[in-house]
């Protein structure tokens, strides 16, 4: 399939503007044998342009490293809370910091916890958008249908193999059938899917976008979680604005994929494909929505 065309750059802040405006995302990500998922998200995040990351720590080592690796974000010591979801504690412990978009699943792990957390998320009251990544798309393997629960819009970002657990059937690897399997798992689910790859689809399951940047040396571990705090900022900020249309959370998504993969092919032209790593990413999002927003 043809790639789309760029999207149009992040709104500007006015002059006067303070960290509310710029939105507020609340991240459940990272755990003790990874936790280097959540300093992605989190600094990913504060690069993209959110006005305060809150980062909630399932595991009581993420608060020693995120207030060295990310310490602008504000940490929220929840492990506890979080394992009684099912009896109300996390939408009470959730509700309490106000913040305009929630994500949730890079390096949680697999486990009862995280399908406590992932159900919870989706049953709470919030009416903001949420985004599920990664583990929390493998809690709900087979069961798309449940993202209809959520109160607000929901977007998902699955490579692959995650996009094959959750719909139940194998992800065609070529353009068209990647595009076609997209827009059905997004009408199934009522989210807007952002299927990673060479190509990445974003679909509301109407309207769909086919990403024209990226690059082979992107195939590493971690960015998706660089993505995933990039789309998590977006989306916080365009909440900060007000309600939002489904017509934003799109553009919200499509922006995000597109930046991301951008921030890859000016870290692959300076220091080459071999080698590259997430991190180079998140060093090259403020260079990458400088250069979206001039073009």
């Amino acid at each position: 399939m043809k790639p789309s065309s760029a999207p149009g750059p992040l709104p500007p802040l006015p002059d006067d503007a303070h960290k509310g405006d710029a939105g507020r995302a609340l991240c459940v990500a990272g755990s003790r044998t990874m936790p280097g998922a959540a300093v992605l998200v989190a600094r990913a995040a504060q690069r993209a342009g959110v006005g305060l990351v809150v980062m909630a720590c399932v595991d009581p080592s993420l608060l020693s490293i995120l207030a060295i690796a990310a310490p602008e974000a504000v940490l929220v010591d929840a492990p506890e809370d979080l394992l009684r979801a099912h009896q109300g504690e996390l939408g009470r412990l959730l509700d309490t910091r106000s913040c305009h978009a929630r994500l949730v699943g890079p390096g949680l792990g697999l486990g009862e916890r995280t399908q406590l957390l992932v159900r919870g998320l989706i049953a709470s009251s919030f009416k903001g958008p949420l985004l599920l990544d990664a583990d929390a798309l493998n809690a709900l393997a087979g069961e798309p249908e449940r993202l209809r629960d959520a109160q607000g819009p929901v977007v998902i970002t699955p490579h692959p193999g995650e996009a094959e657990r959750l719909a139940s059937t194998a992800a065609p690897r070529d353009a068209a059938g990647r595009a076609d399997f997209a827009r059905a798992l997004a009408r199934r689910s009522g989210a807007i899917v952002c299927l990673k790859g060479k190509g990445t689809v974003v679909t509301d399951g109407e309207e769909l976008f086919v990403n024209p940047t990226g690059n082979p040396g992107m195939a590493t571990a971690g960015t998706g979680d660089v993505l995933a705090g990039t789309l998590a900022a977006y989306l916080a900020r365009a909440a900060a604005r007000g309600p939002l249309a489904r017509a934003d959370v799109l553009a919200a998504a499509r922006r995000a994929v597109y930046v991301h993969g951008l921030a890859g092919d000016l870290a692959a032209l300076e220091l080459g494909r071999e080698g590259l790593i997430a991190s180079d990413l998140v060093d090259r999002l403020p260079a990458a929505q400088k250069q979206l927003a001039g073009s």
